[in-house]
């Protein structure tokens, strides 16, 4: 049997909604025989970018992650280095969500430096006007 093609996708999931499903199945349908991975943000990033801190916290949000059917695997990312994470787990596609900009700086560089040669790939808003944790009223 082949291999499967290991698709990775970061984010803070701060609560599953129907945009955080559709951004999972818009990556697990790049390629037939996908093996999902989740990077979940740390809290200290989080914070940090989004000038406040989660509801949920990682380990919380790494469990509510890890009950999607649509996902294979969930690790932690890096606190202030993002490359090691994702070398360790070797994809062969990085999806990034329509509006991932903080993440990505140097991405490209920083993966060449260790050798990973991963597609990068934009994916699709689902409503992003609707389906955006900032416009909605998640509570712990």
């Amino acid at each position: 049997m082949s291999r499967k093609t290991r698709i990775m996708v970061f984010g803070t999931f701060d609560g599953l909604h129907e945009g955080h499903l559709n951004f999972f199945k818009q990556a697990k349908n790049l390629i037939k025989n996908s093996f999902l991975i989740v990077s979940i943000a740390r809290d200290t990033n989080v914070a940090r970018i989004k000038k406040k801190p989660p509801f949920l916290n990682e380990n919380e949000r790494m469990i509510l992650v890890k009950n999607c059917p649509l996902v294979d695997k969930v690790v932690l990312s890096g606190v202030k280095n993002h490359i090691p994470h994702i070398v360790k787990e070797c994809p062969d596609i990085i999806a990034l969500g329509y509006d991932q900009k903080e993440y990505i700086q140097n991405l490209k560089k920083g993966l060449k430096n260790k050798n990973i040669s991963a597609k990068i790939m934009r994916l699709r808003p689902y409503k992003e006007k609707i389906y955006k944790n900032n416009l909605l009223k998640i509570r712990k």
